[in-house]
């Protein structure tokens, strides 16, 4: 028997590329209602022409919470004061040991990765707590999940996009909404070539180190990653779908791989130092004996 499909109201950020333009177009296909959030106005017009009508497109800049307000607003606007579902996609990469990065590559890495999420998610949290109803869903990614070494300061940024959206999951549940933190694994899009960044400063001491190495990894890695973001968007639409969505969804082996490895090693690590772990209680008090 068919599934039926239920129409909802989706916000997506940046949605020109990459597994958030996959994601619109699935949800399109289904028949969904999208507004998408692009940087360039000229991108509006490109974006609507993919379903007159249920294609909608803002200007939303996630790093400006002006930009933020204005572009939530007018999609509350297109959607007459709904929003079902919230996609949290915007974002890019740095590549560059925790030591190269300056202090201003981690700010404007934050500022997107992290606030920029932050700031949709509290624009449009008002509107589902009157509505009692909405899911969240927030572009993390296996550095997220574990440090890379070479990513340090991105593995940073989606940690704290995972840590967020756990507290989140459980002040929102009251008013029916829900979250889901989506670990993505490596998928074929542009997060590897045009969407990542590099550190200015390139320390030679770590060039034959685990961060050193990332670099030539990584800039190989476009065209050759193992997931489809077509089939992500698919995922992401069966997850919104489910009546009890998952609080984190791996997408891609590799992301499960990376997942169970961290797991197996913190137990390890748990049982190993067990002893010592419970050893910091004050000791009880010996029973008395009459």
């Amino acid at each position: 028997m068919s599934q039926t499909i239920i129409s909802k109201n989706w916000l997506i950020t940046g949605v020109s590329s990459g597994i958030g333009r996959s994601l619109a177009e699935a949800a399109l296909a289904e028949g969904q209602v999208v507004v998408g959030t692009v940087l360039k106005r000229e991108d509006i017009g490109e974006f609507e022409r993919l379903s007159p009508g249920r294609a909608r497109a803002v200007t939303l800049d996630v790093t400006k919470p002006e930009s933020v307000t204005s572009g939530v607003e007018a999609a509350a606007k297109a959607f007459a004061g709904r929003i079902d579902v919230l996609v949290n996609n915007a974002g890019w990469g740095l590549v560059g040991a925790v030591e190269e990065t300056s202090l201003k590559e981690a700010h404007d890495l934050f500022e997107v990765n992290f606030f920029g999420q932050f700031n949709v998610t509290r624009a449009v949290l008002p509107i589902m707590r009157t509505q009692g109803s909405g899911h969240i869903l927030s572009s993390s990614a296996t550095a997220g999940f574990t440090g890379f070494a070479g990513f340090g300061l991105y593995s940073a940024a989606k940690a704290a996009v995972d840590v967020m959206n756990e507290a989140l999951a459980q002040e929102v549940a009251p008013f029916g909404i829900k979250v889901t933190v989506l670990t993505l694994g490596s998928f074929r899009t542009n997060f590897a070539s045009s969407s990542l960044k590099h550190t200015a400063t390139i320390i030679t001491e770590y060039a034959e180190t685990a961060a050193g190495r990332f670099r030539g990894y990584i800039g190989g890695l476009s065209g050759k990653q193992p997931n489809d973001p077509a089939r992500a968007a698919q995922a992401i639409l069966n997850a919104v779908a489910a009546e009890n969505p998952p609080l984190h969804l791996a997408l891609g082996g590799d992301a499960l791989g990376v997942m169970r490895k961290k797991i197996a090693s913190l137990q390890q690590d748990m049982a190993a130092w067990e002893a010592t772990s419970t050893s910091v209680a004050f000791p009880q008090p010996k029973a008395q004996v009459d």
